[in-house]
């Protein structure tokens, strides 16, 4: 596909004007990652507010734990029947963020999943600095916990559980899944998992525009970090793995998601399906879904249906996509 086809592809949904407005924050994303993502909100934000919610009921701030940010909502298809579970962990940096930004991103997403005949489930989790590493991770575990026992009440397949992270959301899900130094269980539930612009390994580097963040909630030791990174676990995965991450990512992000497939691969001879998202950034990855583009939700469909009935890791097909 020409770029100028797959820029328009990216952008479906959109005005004249907010396209410009994003491709301009685009160019410019590492320059004020904070301010060009209150630009990116301003325009998804009321495209989501308009999106279409019928057939859709939310079920909010149900507790899976007892602090008050261990909470989560749920999103229900009417005719929802032992339909795959779409768990999404957001992100934030590990120092803020919550499920819901503005009460419309990332319940987006959330929406067009339940609108493709899944159960959402929309997970909030502690944050540092208050809780360190590896507090991210054990809520994710707490969550599925809660999730295994009750899902099925709410119409979702309890052996279909797709955990999707989202930055800071990805590297407490790839953890959670692979790092067992921690002492987490990993649910027998959980049939895959995506990563999004997943901080895949945890650095404190001068270019790293969330290098302070990353100190916050697991100090700032070279070797420590490379230790506890999700990164220097891949080798253990067992479970099928999609890494999706934008054309116009946070610095190294990108980078990152590649060597956590080489690591994949290197160890089971098979790389994980690895999509760049073109015409979008760290914020909009997430930002555009129901907002009148669907690609990267149908690729993701695509791989939940690929992994419905397969075993660990036999659906993960050499692909770099470019979507």
């Amino acid at each position: 596909m020409a770029d100028s086809a797959k820029s328009a592809a990216a952008h479906r949904g959109l005005s004249a004007e907010d396209r410009r407005r994003l491709e301009a924050v685009n160019q410019r994303w590492n320059d004020d990652i904070v301010a060009n993502r209150k630009v990116v909100l301003q325009i998804y934000s009321p495209l989501a507010s308009r999106a279409d919610k019928s057939g859709i009921r939310v079920e909010r701030d149900i507790h899976y734990a007892s602090d008050p940010r261990q909470v989560l909502d749920i999103f229900l298809p009417d005719d929802a029947r032992g339909a795959p579970v779409v768990v999404f962990v957001h992100g934030g940096a590990f120092t803020r963020g919550g499920k819901s930004v503005d009460g419309e991103l990332y319940d987006n997403f959330l929406y067009w999943f339940a609108k493709h005949g899944c159960v959402g489930v929309n997970v909030e989790y502690r944050l540092a600095p208050d809780a360190k590493f590896p507090s991210g991770a054990k809520d994710v575990a707490l969550a599925v916990e809660w999730i295994d026992r009750n899902i099925s009440r709410y119409g979702g397949d309890r052996n279909r559980i797709v955990l999707i992270g989202h930055s800071a959301g990805g590297a407490h899900v790839a953890s959670y899944l692979t790092d067992h130094t921690i002492g987490i269980a990993v649910s027998r539930s959980v049939a895959a998992a995506i990563l999004i612009s997943a901080r895949l390994r945890l650095e404190c580097r001068p270019d790293n525009p969330n290098a302070k963040n990353v100190a916050a909630y697991c100090g700032d030791d070279p070797a420590t970090l490379n230790r506890i990174s999700a990164v220097s676990h891949a080798a253990h995965l067992q479970h099928p793995v999609l890494l999706a991450f934008a054309e116009f990512e946070n610095r190294h992000l990108d980078t990152y998601a590649l060597e956590y497939a080489h690591t994949v691969s290197s160890r089971h001879g098979k790389a994980p399906r690895v999509i760049q998202v073109p015409g979008h950034n760290h914020t909009s990855i997430v930002a555009h879904f129901n907002t009148g583009e669907g690609i990267l939700g149908a690729e993701i469909l695509s791989f939940i249906e690929s992994v419905a009935a397969r075993d660990p890791l036999d659906s993960t097909a050499v692909a770099e996509a470019s979507v």
